[in-house]
């Protein structure tokens, strides 16, 4: 376009953009500036930031490492040394499967579940032995475990008091044992930490029951010969209070399925009976 100086006028023509185009940018750049201020709900890389996965609190706690022996294997834990002995016990759980009920847990004696492992004096590399079954073993061992208890206790129901039975009167006929430990009726006891001692076995002979809780074994000793028995191999035990002398009883461990089989130890103080029942027979308490 010529203008009046003879000039030529330079018109600049820029492209028009369409109203839809022009408000579609505005309102990206609005969304892009309101992402960038308010992050969106749900995203995971905004959630993530704020969630703790609950291990904060045990990295910073002062912890022991230990060597968790069961069933002939080892394994490595690190736990915090203010643990208690039930969140000991839930940690093995998680290594070996074992549940909690079913262990026995040693160190220096059955590890008790209402201390921390710091009041029990439990040190670095310590080695905690766990003796137990898992919920298989036992339904595969304890089912004619059990059967046998019945077959014994109906036994027992049909028959007179044990004490008064021939074959038992021969021993309880005899003098009371001096050096038997003294007994205390209608009171339970923790096992003693030392050999129950002074009693008599059936052919009149002095016995001493010793519980190997760490081997799980039950030893039952003579001044001939100590037998060394698997806890898990008696199935049953018998027991009754002594006539004439009720703050002592006679027990029997059955150790195979027939009366023959039974091993009498007559003269138990009474207080500690049940204590004996439930280690044996894996009610276990803490003693």
């Amino acid at each position: 376009m010529a203008t009046q100086d003879g000039g030529e006028e330079v018109i600049m023509e820029t492209e028009a953009k369409p109203k839809g185009a022009e408000a579609l940018g505005e309102d990206a750049e609005k969304g892009e500036t309101e992402s960038t201020s308010h992050p969106v709900a749900g995203d995971a890389t905004t959630q993530d930031s704020n969630i703790s996965n609950g291990d904060d609190t045990d990295d910073e706690r002062e912890k022991v490492d230990l060597k968790i022996i069961w069933n002939k294997n080892k394994y490595d834990l690190k736990i915090p040394i203010d643990n208690t002995g039930a969140q000991l016990k839930e940690k093995i759980h998680s290594l070996t499967g074992l549940p909690p009920a079913m262990q026995k847990v040693m160190y220096k004696g059955l590890l008790p579940e209402d201390k921390t492992l710091r009041e029990i004096k439990v040190t670095n590399g310590a080695k905690i032995m766990v003796v137990g079954s898992t919920m298989n073993d036992v339904l595969a061992v304890n089912t004619p475990k059990e059967v046998i208890q019945q077959e014994v206790k109906a036994e027992e129901e049909k028959k007179e008091p044990l004490c008064r039975q021939k074959q038992h009167r021969k021993v309880l006929d005899k003098v009371k044992p001096e050096d038997i430990m003294p007994s205390i009726k209608g009171t339970k006891e923790r096992l003693p930490t030392v050999p129950l001692a002074g009693m008599y076995n059936k052919s009149g002979g002095k016995v001493r029951l010793t519980f190997k809780l760490e081997q799980d074994q039950l030893w039952i000793g003579t001044k001939e010969r100590t037998e060394k028995v698997p806890m898990g191999s008696i199935k049953h035990v018998v027991s009754e209070p002594i006539e004439g002398h009720e703050d002592y009883y006679m027990i029997a461990f059955q150790l195979g399925p027939t009366e023959a089989s039974q091993y009498w130890v007559y003269w138990v103080p009474a207080q500690f009976v049940d204590a004996i029942k439930d280690t044996v027979l894996g009610k276990w308490q803490y003693f």
